[in-house]
């Protein structure tokens, strides 16, 4: 009788890591600033808001302090009119949306980055009055 030769299972390359991509901002904050709406070359509203969210902490010498960051949020089409004529400078507001970076060049030719929360959703927390 013949002994049953081993089967050896055949090497297959590695596969790729597949990572999901979550790419989900929501922050509440006030403007800083009035919201400035303006029309696109092909006539879409978009309106830019700055907004200050402020975080609360104790520090390292168990003194409480307090620290500011500055978002630029980015509104499109009638949700921009909206906050154009509703929000003003210290507007308490919920911005839903996503991180995307711009890049442009100045007048001077440096080339300049940043990055703003395109919004895809902003609640005003304030009764319009």
């Amino acid at each position: 009788m013949k002994e049953k030769e081993e089967l050896i299972p055949e090497k297959k390359p590695p596969t790729a890591l597949r990572l999901h991509q979550l790419n989900d901002v929501r922050v509440i904050g006030r403007l800083v600033r009035e919201p400035e709406v303006r029309l696109t070359s092909k006539g879409q509203s978009v309106c830019r808001l700055d907004i200050a969210v402020n975080r609360r902490y104790k520090g390292a010498d168990g003194e409480w302090k307090e620290e500011a960051s500055f978002i630029p949020v980015v509104v499109w089409r009638e949700e921009a009119q909206r906050c154009g004529d509703r929000l003003k400078k210290g507007s308490p507001v919920y911005v839903e949306g996503r991180l995307k970076s711009r890049n442009w060049e100045t007048k001077e030719g440096q080339k300049r980055t940043s990055i703003e929360v395109d919004s895809r959703r902003v609640q005003f927390l304030e009764k319009a009055g």
